[in-house]
């Protein structure tokens, strides 16, 4: 098929151009759904800090369900790629079948037991008395858009890795655009608070996801979706899954981290600090999306050309893909060190927040231009399907290093330890990705 030998052919920079613009405007489209409800809750006066915190307190189960959501999404997309990259486009369908099944069904169970066990999930992440009905009113209502949001995932992963980036970013630019208009809406004109926030980010999912279903049963889809290839199979559910695992373990990786932060965070800063961390987390996230999307821009060049056995070009994407990765990231950090009251005050303007945030928000970014660099390297052993690799250096940021680092420098240093762990565990990731991205290249043989 002419996009898929593009990709075989086309040269480097034109390919990610193509494919990593739209994804990187894409994810950060994405990247606004949590920032824009916290902009908005943040500087409603009926919300304020509590607020902020409520969302931050209820943003581990998010990533739980995004966990699922990627496992299905990048596995199935990848192995797709590969597959189109071998020429056998028949297992390629049953990939998008067999994908979009599981995405039904783990949004369905997630949605199921999140809602019948609400009130001890959000004690056990460390809601107050104070924070919970908040945190409540709005996760009950998000647990609802977890279909919605586990299909568009999926197929925006499959649409980047059918030669269609732009029908990927523009299902994004919906649902964002609903969610932004919709809050404002909801929360400001109507003053739903935070069952207002909720509604607009799960309209703006569920119209990603009619985007990307109908471009995949139309004539515009190189691959198209047939209710016959959603029927279940061991050998493709298998597949998806395994290779999957990193994306997942990544996400629950966060998730575990949030978990761990906030209850470190309450207990030393109380919910200010939580307020705080949600903030700096809203907007260190919305730096790494535009990475994210470099790298599934790179994605289905990387595994198409792995399968290819065409190594030259597999080595092309990796450096002009570092170099963007490091230059993104780096922006990112003078912008904050720079600006950082500029950041903190525009989710929320209450002098406590502002008067720690300012400095906690400089000290998280120390190490952040060597991040954009190490995301690029780890997620090249998820392209080429090095699976167990791939989830150690996923986790080594979030798990391995960053989780001792807080419960240590928090006990040696108090609240500001937990913001210097951050910037001393990029270092460790960096280093330790280095060495083995370095080591595969020598291994590799095409």
């Amino acid at each position: 098929m002419e996009k898929e030998n593009r990709l075989g052919t086309e040269k480097i920079p034109k390919l990610l151009v193509e494919f990593a613009i739209p994804a990187i405007i894409g994810m950060m489209v994405n990247g606004i759904y949590n920032i824009v409800d916290r902009i908005f809750i943040g500087n409603d006066p009926t919300l304020g800090s509590l607020g902020l915190a409520a969302v931050s307190i209820t943003y581990p189960v998010t990533l739980v369900l995004l966990a699922f959501a990627l496992m299905v999404a990048v596995g199935g997309a990848t192995i797709f790629s590969i597959s189109l990259g071998k020429k056998e486009t028949d297992k390629a369908q049953h990939y998008l079948g067999n994908a979009l099944t599981l995405a039904i069904i783990l949004g369905a169970l997630f949605m199921i037991f999140g809602n019948i066990f609400i009130e001890p999930i959000l004690v056990f992440l460390g809601a107050s008395a104070d924070v919970l009905p908040y945190a409540e009113e709005y996760l009950s209502i998000i647990l609802y858009g977890a279909i919605f949001q586990a299909i568009a995932m999926t197929l925006n992963n499959f649409a980047r890795a059918d030669g269609s980036p732009r029908i990927s970013m523009i299902s994004m630019l919906i649902g964002a655009g609903f969610n932004i208009v919709f809050d404002y809406i909801f929360i400001v004109q109507m003053g739903w608070g935070m069952a207002g926030a909720a509604y607009a980010t799960i309209g703006g999912q569920f119209l990603s996801m009619v985007w990307q279903l109908a471009y995949f049963l139309s004539t515009r889809s190189n691959v198209k979706l047939k209710l016959k290839n959603m029927a279940l199979k061991k050998i493709y559910i298998i597949s998806i899954l395994s290779i999957g695992i990193p994306a997942f373990m990544l996400q629950i990786a966060n998730s575990v981290l949030n978990i761990i932060l906030n209850n470190t965070l309450v207990n030393y800063g109380g919910d200010v600090a939580v307020s705080v961390a949600g903030i700096i987390t809203s907007a260190v996230t919305l730096i790494v999306m535009f990475v994210s999307g470099l790298i599934q821009g790179m994605q289905p060049i990387t595994s198409y050309n792995y399968g290819a056995r065409n190594g030259d070009r597999v080595k092309e994407v990796l450096k002009v893909g570092s170099i963007i990765g490091g230059v993104i990231t780096t922006v990112g950090f003078l912008v904050i060190q720079l600006f950082p009251e500029f950041v903190v005050m525009l989710f929320n303007q209450e002098p406590a927040v502002v008067e720690l945030g300012v400095p906690a928000i400089r000290i998280w970014v120390l190490a952040f231009p060597m991040i954009g660099v190490q995301i690029v390297w780890a997620n090249y052993f998820q392209a080429i399907g090095e699976v167990r690799l791939a989830s150690f250096l996923n986790l080594m940021r979030q798990v391995i290093v960053l989780i001792p680092l807080i419960l240590l420098f928090s006990n040696l240093f108090g609240l500001y330890g937990i913001y210097v762990a951050v910037p001393t565990a990029d270092l460790f990731a960096f280093a330790i990705t280095a060495y083995f991205f370095k080591r595969q290249f020598k291994r590799d043989k095409f």
